[in-house]
């Protein structure tokens, strides 16, 4: 049994999350949530939110014990970028994106 959570359009680059992914992809959650807990990233942040959520997933719909849990799949998929714009010298403009992303973290009983 899984229990999965998804935050979408976080406000954060894929790319950046990603980064930060790899390092609790496979751990057992008190482990990841301790490595989240000390990553100076703000990736980490929106991700040990996730997990968090994902672990209250699996024990209240699924009845799984905490300490037995573990990521199984843990993954950032681009989501909608914004456009905005910067104005620069001489009356123009610069555009440049925000770039979201979709964060799913999923956890499994081991």
């Amino acid at each position: 049994m899984e229990a999965k959570a998804i935050a979408r359009q976080a406000r954060v680059t894929p790319t950046k999350s990603r980064q930060v992914l790899t390092l609790i992809r496979g751990k057992k959650a008190g482990v990841a949530l301790d490595a989240l807990r000390f990553t100076p990233k703000v990736a980490a942040r929106v991700i040990e939110k996730v997990l968090k959520s994902a672990i209250a997933n699996a024990e209240h719909n699924y009845g799984m014990d905490m300490d037995r849990l573990v990521i199984v799949r843990a993954y950032a998929d681009q989501g909608p970028s914004m456009k905005r714009w910067q104005p620069v010298s001489m009356g123009r403009v610069h555009g440049y994106k925000h770039r979201t992303s979709h964060i799913t973290v999923v956890v499994a009983e081991r």
